[in-house]
């Protein structure tokens, strides 16, 4: 059965969760905190208001692939005049079903939900094995990036 497409939808919020804590784990994630209910809170949130979309990838309706993009707004910059960005995140794929496609084309659909949003960039934090991915797709790597834990 080839691999389908679709938007992720409240019933689905469930197994999308326990992807995401999956994918947060196998990229190094320590914390020892049930963080279950403050991803139903801000998918909840921000699907029902359309600041966060998300495209999967099922393989007889099993979820193998997942995707998501929250748009933020900030001040207009020269290289972003519209100041819509998105923040992609989510970006996760079963091990079983690497290497086929699956990611890109992810990414692809949540790519044009961000253009389709009136987003003028969209950024990531990559892991390791993302990067590739990423690159090859025509994002390019900001020194810039810094973060400040509150």
């Amino acid at each position: 059965m080839p691999i389908a497409y679709r938007k992720l939808t409240p019933a689905d919020l469930n197994a999308f969760i326990a992807l995401r804590i999956r994918q947060l784990r196998e990229e190094g994630a320590t914390e020892q905190i049930d963080l279950a209910p403050a991803l139903m809170d801000y998918y909840t949130r921000h699907m029902a208001d359309g600041t966060f979309v998300s495209w999967l990838a099922t393989d007889g309706g099993k979820i193998v692939g997942t995707s998501g993009m929250s748009f933020v707004e900030k001040p207009p910059y020269f290289s972003c005049p519209t100041g819509r960005i998105g923040l992609l995140s989510s970006m996760y794929t079963d091990p079983a079903y690497r290497r086929r496609g699956i990611a890109r084309a992810l990414l692809e659909r949540v790519v044009d939900a961000a253009r389709a949003h009136g987003c003028g960039a969209v950024q990531i934090t990559a892991s390791d094995m993302g990067m590739l991915l990423y690159t090859d797709f025509g994002f390019v790597k900001n020194g810039n990036f810094m973060q400040y834990r509150l």
